[in-house]
């Protein structure tokens, strides 16, 4: 079978001199040829929605880095800082795509539809998923850097070969731009031209290692020597992060082939809630970011709109707190898992050799409690 691949659209390798931005830090809309055309829709009303969505993220956020301190969770992967790095792409999903995410992924399983009692089972250490895929279209949290990836890209193939007009977006942090696997799914997306938008979300550190340690050039040149088009955007713009996965989708949805997005943003928390990044960086660079804080700058947009924004915030924090709620709630009250479930879901239907391991397991669990 012969493979032909296009070369890069021009237009889409763009950002590299500096992030693709539409709202400025004081809110102001600044033009952009190639993004302003897949915002038209985006009236004051679309921009409220994208505001209390990031609220909202943000709650769940500090809600569960509270419960892991107070002992309720195990551990928690903080997004603080990066929610329109998720918010705004999660948004232009269709119903009928698929998300393969790492561990960060929050906002994208919330505004998928996860079920908070069993999103809090994850963080409990109860469950290996909180979801039904099948049902939010959103694969399990990956904990191995990268690998997700190829899962992404392998469904997008088999999305393609069916005929289905489905994209499959993956998404991942700057380290794993590092990692075997990465490379290796951006060659088959490239070779097979899968229906398939890779994020990589530029927190700017693989846990305590800065980005400028991995690479010295901007982290979006890197697919495109695997001959696949890149924007590098502000991770920090819900609209330039909505417009940029929009151009990606439609094009994927075209038979146009992959498309990379290096959303440029921050970690402001820790890598996770085990981590010290005290360590690793000063306060003054943490204070500098703040400064460009996703939320305060859609406020002040709404604000220039002529948005009422006491009612906006006052709308938002009912629903971020009632969204805390069942989370804490959920987290509290869940019941630990019947040792045998390990078992459970191993395959399709059960091996002989997996029913004899659950036996065995049994037996193994019989004589502890038989020995206390």
């Amino acid at each position: 079978m012969s493979i032909t691949v296009p070369a890069p659209d021009p237009e889409l390798a763009a950002g590299l001199d500096g992030p693709l931005t539409v709202l400025d830090l004081d809110g102001t809309r600044l033009p952009s040829e190639l993004l302003d055309p897949h915002l038209r829709d985006i009236d004051e009303h679309a921009l409220t929605n994208l505001y209390v969505d990031m609220v909202r993220v943000r709650r769940l956020d500090t809600e569960a880095f509270a419960l892991t301190r107070q002992g309720q969770l195990v551990l928690w992967p903080p997004l603080l800082g990066q929610e329109a790095a998720q918010v705004g792409p999660a948004r232009a999903l269709g119903e009928q795509d698929w998300v393969f995410g790492s561990y960060r992924e929050h906002g994208f399983a919330l505004l998928r539809g996860a079920d908070m009692g069993e999103f809090a089972r994850i963080w409990k250490a109860y469950a290996h998923s909180g979801w039904d895929p099948r049902e939010i279209r959103m694969a399990p949290s990956q904990i191995i850097i990268g690998a997700q990836t190829l899962h992404g890209v392998g469904y997008a193939m088999a999305a393609k070969m069916d005929g289905a007009d489905e994209v499959a977006l993956t998404t991942f942090g700057d380290g794993a731009t590092s990692e075997g696997d990465v490379n290796e799914a951006l060659v088959w997306a490239s070779t097979f031209q899968a229906p398939v938008v890779f994020l990589c979300q530029n927190n700017q550190y693989a846990i305590s290692e800065p980005v400028h340690v991995q690479s010295g050039v901007p982290l979006a040149l890197r697919p495109t020597g695997f001959g696949i088009p890149s924007m590098r955007v502000d991770g920090n713009d819900v609209l330039a992060m909505h417009a940029a996965a929009r151009i990606a989708f439609d094009r994927a949805r075209a038979g146009d082939g992959p498309t990379f997005i290096e959303a440029v943003t921050y970690r402001r928390g820790p890598h996770t809630t085990t981590d010290d990044p005290k360590r690793y960086r000063d306060e003054a660079e943490v204070e500098a970011w703040i400064a460009k804080d996703p939320i305060d700058r859609v406020e002040r947009a709404l604000e220039r709109m002529g948005a009422n924004m006491e009612a906006v915030r006052a709308e938002a924090k009912i629903r971020a707190d009632q969204l805390a709620k069942e989370f804490r709630a959920a987290a509290e009250h869940a019941v630990p898992p019947v040792a045998d479930e390990i078992f459970d879901n191993v395959y399709a239907q059960p091996t002989r050799r997996l029913e004899r391991q659950r036996l065995e397991h049994r037996a193994f669990v019989s004589s502890i409690e038989g020995a206390k």
